[in-house]
């Protein structure tokens, strides 16, 4: 198999300071080069931004090589999918429009050379979280969306940003803490999701913790981790779905 297909999430541009931020987007163009050279396709699974809304007619400002790299793929014919993740879930017309990327806000189902994958960001999924699903249908309400386009930019981006970076201090250890799979509502949703129809693999970002879990009935579970420490991503040839480490 000469092509690839490539997935890799939770980049979070943004944070924690505008250096440490721009060195991570130059990075991530650089592996954005490398898979290119026989990608299929590339799944991008959620919270590329730390924070991300888009106005009537403007968008944050910042991340231009990242962007500029994603039209110049998309130009080449490299076929790339990008989920909403938490912390991007306000993206409307302007990745499609404008950089020729396909937007997704659920879990997919995708079948690539015989092989079953279930995609998505993994944010809301499985058991638990219940303060975060209640937050997320505020968030993902039209009425909602529409009032906070009412407020200038730099007080709405302003009062995301700040918001943003107390939410990830307060969850930073737990990101990084595995407890067992029974603890893993990502993994415990791939368990049901089982019951009701087999696939090969259920890939997602979110958890901030690279995994590679067991799934009844012979599935497996892939969480790709994060960019801010870990650099992973995941890649299929085919046969199997390796996670690496982009140095």
């Amino acid at each position: 198999m000469s092509k690839k297909i490539y997935f890799a999430s939770d980049f979070h541009f943004g944070t924690p300071s505008y250096e440490s931020s721009l060195e991570r987007e130059k990075k991530v163009c650089r592996w954005l080069d490398m898979v290119a050279e026989d990608a299929e396709h590339i799944y991008l699974l959620g919270d590329l931004f730390d924070f991300w809304f888009e106005y009537r007619f403007a968008v944050p400002k910042g991340f231009l090589r990242f962007q500029g790299k994603l039209a110049e793929l998309r130009d080449k014919g490299v076929n790339i999918t990008f989920f909403t993740g938490n912390h991007d879930m306000w993206m409307f017309d302007y990745f499609p429009k404008e950089l020729g990327v396909e937007i997704i806000r659920e879990p997919i189902d995708v079948e690539w050379w015989g092989k079953k994958f279930h995609i998505g960001h993994g944010d809301g999924l499985g058991p638990g979280d219940y303060t975060y699903k209640l937050i997320k249908k505020v968030f993902a309400n039209p009425v909602c969306q529409w009032l906070f386009g009412f407020l200038h930019p730099t007080i709405g981006m302003g009062i995301a940003q700040t918001w943003s970076k107390q939410s990830r201090a307060a969850g930073a250890e737990k990101d990084h803490e595995y407890n067992g799979k029974e603890n893993e509502w990502i993994w415990l949703y791939c368990q049901e999701k089982q019951k009701e129809e087999y696939r090969d693999y259920y890939i997602f970002g979110h958890r901030h913790l690279y995994l590679e879990l067991d799934v009844d009935n012979g599935g497996k579970y892939i969480n790709t981790g994060e960019w801010l420490s870990q650099y992973k991503y995941a890649t299929f040839d085919g046969e199997k779905v390796e996670l690496l480490t982009f140095d």
